[in-house]
């Protein structure tokens, strides 16, 4: 097994803190609380075929709309060479089963947050099944740092950990930019990231044959080609409609990229001087400032806020999505008669489908989107935050395992 960053649990411990000070604020001094976090910085009078509705920047929408982007490209980077690069861990027929486990457990915890919120009284705005895709993302950090507690940091499950919490994350959020878009979607706009992808592919990334000079050689390692399609297809993607935090995804195939896959999140990598892994290096300690101020801004838990959608928030990643894993992921290995990656163990999956049941970052960001009120946002938000406790449970089911 590869060595992974480093940045990785720093950007889970960034996080943790950011969340962990917030949740002391908000219950000592609610009201200046959410005053920092909705401090309005500036309101932008936007034309209306760009912007249907007033513009207020606040904290809180800077970091998820706009900051969180760079945390998402970090993140969608790793899934871009798992599918396309040399030795890449989705290359293939090694897709199928982590494609079961992924919409198997996006499946369950949907079918799980439909089936409690019927059962129980919910709040008196929400309508049948309102909110079904909070439960749908996990996170990417908070699992691999509970991951290489129970795994180790050399154990191949710890691979496919990654691989499952990357790909939900991001397939989590489009689920959600096409369910509930945050002022209807105008599909249009979605030309600007595909021309600003294309563009940059054609004049700058795309690769150079054998025999090319050294001069365009070095300027295909430029990168502010692709900082500005960056750009434009951010502007494109929040114009349509969808999350911001997406804003970046659609450039990732325009970038030159490495030879080959060292592993997600490879430290050997950081060594690497290709303009995917150079941006990458970038972002790195500006992301742990990110991620800190997301924790902060998003992360505030009231302890108070129990409410029928608490429990229902937590049913469906605690309970849903482990479930959903394993009965489409393992039906889909004796359908298809997938083997587990080498070195994994049925035991390992049970973990992992434990682990995959913590949800923090993807869940919060769906928070406001797809739930009516504020009192019915924090009781999810502190279901969200029970969830949490998958982690230490895994990591006692797998001292008791080692124990026994």
């Amino acid at each position: 097994m590869y060595r992974v960053s480093a940045f990785v649990p720093r950007f889970a411990w960034a996080l943790l803190a950011g969340a962990a000070l917030a949740t002391l604020w908000v219950n000592l001094a609610p009201a200046s609380y959410y005053d920092a976090v909705e401090w309005r910085i500036a309101d932008l009078a936007l034309p209306g075929w760009l912007a249907p509705f007033p513009v207020s920047l606040t904290p809180m929408n800077l970091l998820s709309e706009g900051l969180m982007a760079l945390f998402l490209f970090f993140v969608g980077k790793e899934l871009r060479e798992a599918l396309v690069v040399e030795q890449g861990a989705l290359v293939g027929g090694r897709a199928l089963l982590p494609l079961g486990l992924v919409l198997g457990g996006m499946i369950g915890a949907a079918g799980s947050w439909l089936i409690v919120s019927a059962l129980i009284e919910t709040a008196g705005e929400a309508g049948f099944g309102s909110g079904w895709q909070v439960p749908l993302g996990t996170d990417v950090a908070l699992c691999f740092l509970v991951g290489r507690r129970v795994f180790g940091p050399g154990h191949p499950a710890l691979h496919l950990l990654l691989l499952l919490a990357i790909a939900t994350d991001i397939l989590a959020l489009l689920v959600l930019g096409l369910t509930q878009p945050a002022a209807g979607l105008r599909l249009p706009w979605l030309l600007l990231p595909v021309l600003a992808t294309f563009l940059a592919w054609r004049f700058h990334g795309r690769a150079l044959p054998a025999g090319a000079p050294e001069r365009a050689r070095r300027a295909q390692r430029r990168l502010w080609p692709y900082l500005l399609a960056g750009a434009v297809s951010w502007i494109g993607v929040v114009a349509a409609g969808l999350p911001g935090a997406l804003g970046l995804l659609p450039v990732i195939p325009a970038i030159t990229p490495a030879d080959r896959s060292f592993g997600l999140f490879a430290e050997a990598e950081e060594l690497l001087h290709d303009p995917m892994n150079r941006l990458a290096h970038a972002l790195s300690w500006p992301l742990v400032g990110i991620l800190f101020l997301f924790g902060l801004t998003r992360g505030g838990i009231d302890l108070g806020a129990v409410a029928p959608t608490t429990l229902t928030a937590l049913a469906a990643l605690a309970i849903g999505r482990p479930l959903g894993m394993l009965a489409l992921g393992l039906g889909l290995a004796a359908a298809l008669d997938l083997r587990l990656p080498q070195g994994l163990s049925l035991r390992d999956l049970l973990a992992i489908a434990l682990i995959m049941g913590l949800g923090f970052t993807v869940p919060v960001l769906s928070l406001e989107t797809a739930l009516p009120g504020g009192a019915m946002q924090e009781a999810a938000r502190l279901g969200i935050a029970l969830s949490l406790l998958a982690g230490p449970l895994a990591i006692l089911v797998a001292r008791r395992r080692a124990g026994g």
